[in-house]
């Protein structure tokens, strides 16, 4: 009876060395016959090889030169100690046929060791397998669910199929952005009154969509962005501006950094001062915010084109006259601390020509720079500055940045709207030579 060497629990490897030419069955013969009496009645080799407690004994001879050199392998289910026997037993096999010959032991193997390791290779690349087949289910089967849902969501509005908002039609407010990836991105953020130009050229269905609508246009910081926003100045109604950070795009943003960007947006009239763009589009702010009275001043730009013809109208009767900027009275001026009185003097110097002045702690003059880029000159001074005056509009940003930089005064022309004053910045306008500012 043989054994499956398989089934076996270790495995006897030695090297022969005969001093001439040998067959296997030389050394079969050699270590059956050698060792027969030697171990005892419980370990004779040909007991053991019957009840299948060794395996089959492969020999490997190879003969060169009237030499023969080789390897022998048992395989054993003895215990550990039984097979140690067995083992040191055949290195007392000294002649193998008619020759000389040694049999070293080289290694006693635990099967079960190279088995093992097997199993943990193996285990090793079915795991791998079964990961990358089911890698992220979890989070793919919600972002299938969330990205199914917009889908539905998302609609095409007006002959020209524009990507919207289901809430187009019933929301006052609108928000305009580029393409239909941001306004995806503002249907995941819940935001559902957003409809997208997608392109340059701004489609008549936004243009009409922007008269009757409280209009956000929400662009990508980058310089496309700014060639499409300059666009809509042009071609449509808008109310409030507002941009993602410079570099990225709106599809881009996670939601906190949309929702900030939106509650950070600038009023038309305040991000054409600050800018320089122009805008031949209708500015809807309310007309105290632009210094008109309900029955005087400038009519709505709005009513000279409801027929048309407005801009030709607007052209033929010439450009209004501009308006002198307001001097300081010099009895207001006398009441003032001798600072802000220094403070109203450099605005004065400023006045009409959009420029920004930082001013230090001596009241001197240490930089200065074009309105538009004031908020980024403000960022980037490099000597400290207590105070800034310039001739525009004091924004929500403006008071953050000057906070941010350490800056304690600020000196302008108007305030706009302000959610909240961050409490180390003072605010003063041409308002205060004649009264306190409120709130500030």
């Amino acid at each position: 009876m043989t054994s499956d060497p398989n089934a076996a629990k270790y495995q006897i490897r030695a090297r022969i060395v005969a001093e001439g030419v040998i067959d296997k069955p030389d050394v079969v013969g050699a270590v059956f016959g050698q060792t027969e009496g030697l171990l005892g009645d419980e370990l004779d080799l040909r007991d053991l090889q019957k009840s299948g407690r060794i395996g089959r004994i492969e020999v490997e001879i190879d003969s060169r030169k009237g030499k023969s050199e080789g390897e022998v392998v048992i395989p054993s289910s003895l215990d550990q100690v039984e097979t140690a026997i067995l083992a040191s037993g055949l290195e007392t096999v000294d002649r193998i046929g008619p020759c000389r010959a040694k049999i070293e032991v080289v290694s006693v193997e635990d099967i079960r060791i190279s088995k093992r390791q097997k199993i943990v290779e193996r285990a090793k690349e079915i795991l791998g397998r079964l990961q990358e087949g089911t890698k992220g289910v979890g989070i793919d089967l919600t972002e299938a669910v969330r990205k199914a849902v917009q889908v539905e969501e998302i609609t095409t509005y007006g002959p020209e199929h524009l990507p919207a908002g289901p809430n187009i039609d019933q929301a006052d407010a609108l928000i305009v952005v580029e393409g239909r990836s941001d306004v995806l991105n503002l249907l995941r953020c819940g935001i559902k009154n957003v409809i997208a130009v997608e392109g340059t050229s701004v489609p008549q269905t936004v243009k009409d969509l922007s008269r009757g609508k409280t209009v956000t246009a929400f662009t990508d910081g980058d310089r496309a962005g700014e060639l499409i926003l300059r666009e809509m100045l042009q071609t449509m109604d808008i109310d409030f501006v507002a941009r993602a950070p410079r570099g990225s795009e709106v599809e881009e943003l996670t939601q906190k950094q949309l929702l900030k960007c939106l509650r950070n947006k600038i009023p038309i009239n305040q991000y054409l001062e600050m800018s320089g763009f122009e805008s031949t589009g209708a500015s809807r702010e309310p007309r105290d915010e632009r210094g008109e009275s309900g029955g005087g001043g400038r009519p709505d730009r709005r009513e000279e084109r409801a027929d048309g013809g407005g801009r030709r109208e607007e052209r033929e009767r010439g450009p209004p006259p501009a308006r002198p900027a307001p001097t300081p009275a010099p009895a207001a001026m006398a009441s003032l601390p001798p600072e802000l009185a220094r403070y109203f003097e450099l605005l004065g110097q400023v006045e009409n020509a959009s420029r920004c002045l930082f001013v230090d702690e001596n009241s001197a003059v240490v930089g200065e720079s074009p309105v538009k880029e004031m908020i980024e000159a403000i960022a980037q001074l490099s000597v400290p500055a207590k105070a800034v005056v310039f001739d525009g509009i004091v924004s929500q940003r403006l008071l953050d940045v000057a906070s941010e930089k350490g800056i304690g005064t600020v000196v302008a022309s108007r305030l706009g709207p302000i959610g909240k004053f961050p409490e180390q910045v003072r605010v003063f306008t041409r308002a205060d030579l004649t009264g306190p500012a409120p709130g500030r």
